[in-house]
């Protein structure tokens, strides 16, 4: 346990101090009792002494005091706590291979159907956007707190040919970069975290095969994201066995990819998911909306210490009172 003000502790000390001198008041009346009473014509006058619940005053005014002073020094816990402030780009691939029926419906509507859920889930301190890309692209909704407005944008997503995973990062970027300068201004704080969530079932293809030093590639814009202490949280969505059929009667496989999102999620600092159903995609957003929306802070947990010593002090005056003695 934590405390903010840990130096109100040492009145511990005063309350161990009162408990041991309850208990040598007890022994000497007791050890005067025996000196100067005449035990006979006691135990004619006072044949039932009082039993143990005599101390139950004592010890709850005691333990009153212990209590309140551990409420007194403020008790903190770690606990997670809804984000006031963050931005999160969606980055979804629409490359022709997302009609692929491996996932079902279809990867593309699966991967719609998780997005909206995703954008459920996430804490209204999180402002969202959306990022289309297959040749090109596009951003279709700038970050903001309106999910209705990022539903819709999702479920307006089409399909189109090419894979241009490097220019989605960048467009990404570039909108989470223009919606800080916008309210850095208006925050004491400065711009918030952020994050880019990129989803995606192949490879890069345009401007070519991905590599190391492709200006405009997706490993390149991986450590510019980098450099901006951007993650690049990726997701591989699809199975092994997919394909589709791009011209009649001729079917294209499209197996997955995880080397490329795992290496890009690795050199942007950030997180390398996979999944293969709509299930497991749901899975893979949900816990990104736990790490993206809430965070670990120190709370105040001096309430429930305050409550508990002022039941104890309650019980000990009330105790005291029932069994008509003075308050020790």
């Amino acid at each position: 346990m934590l405390f903010s003000e840990p130096w109100w502790l040492l009145l511990l000390i005063v309350v161990a101090v009162l408990a041991a001198a309850y208990v040598v008041l007890l022994r000497r009346r007791r050890r005067d009792t025996v000196a100067f009473t005449n035990l006979e014509l006691l135990d004619r006058i006072a044949p039932k002494r009082p039993g143990w619940y005599r101390h139950i005053p004592a010890a709850a005014l005691i333990g009153a005091l212990a209590v309140l002073t551990i409420a007194l020094a403020g008790p903190q816990a770690e606990a997670k706590v809804p984000r006031n402030r963050a931005t999160v780009m969606l980055v979804i691939d629409v490359s022709l291979s997302m009609k692929a029926t491996d996932v079902v419906p279809s990867r593309l509507a699966a991967a719609q159907a998780a997005a909206k859920s995703f954008a459920d889930q996430l804490t209204p301190g999180v402002n969202l956007g959306l990022v289309s890309f297959a040749g090109t692209a596009a951003v279709l909704q700038p970050p903001t707190a309106d999910r209705e407005a990022i539903k819709r944008a999702v479920d307006g997503l089409k399909l189109s040919e090419s894979t241009a995973t490097g220019e989605a990062i960048f467009a990404a970027m570039q909108s989470i970069e223009s919606f800080s300068q916008s309210i850095a201004g208006a925050s004491a704080d400065g711009p918030p975290p952020a994050r880019i969530v990129l989803m995606s079932d192949g490879k890069q293809t345009v401007p070519g095969p991905d590599g190391e030093d492709e200006p405009r590639g997706s490993f390149t814009a991986a450590k510019a994201a980098a450099a901006m202490k951007l993650p690049v949280s990726t997701i591989s969505f699809g199975t092994a066995y997919g394909s589709v059929e791009i011209n009649p009667g001729e079917r294209t496989p499209v197996a997955v990819d995880d080397a490329s999102l795992r290496r890009i999620a690795e050199l942007s600092g950030g997180q390398f998911f996979s999944a293969a159903t709509e299930q497991e995609l749901r899975q893979v957003y949900a816990q990104l909306g736990e790490q993206i929306g809430y965070e670990t802070r120190r709370v105040d947990t001096s309430r429930p210490w305050l409550a508990g010593g002022a039941l104890l002090l309650i019980g000990g005056v009330g105790s005291g009172i029932a069994m008509g003695r003075r308050l020790p």
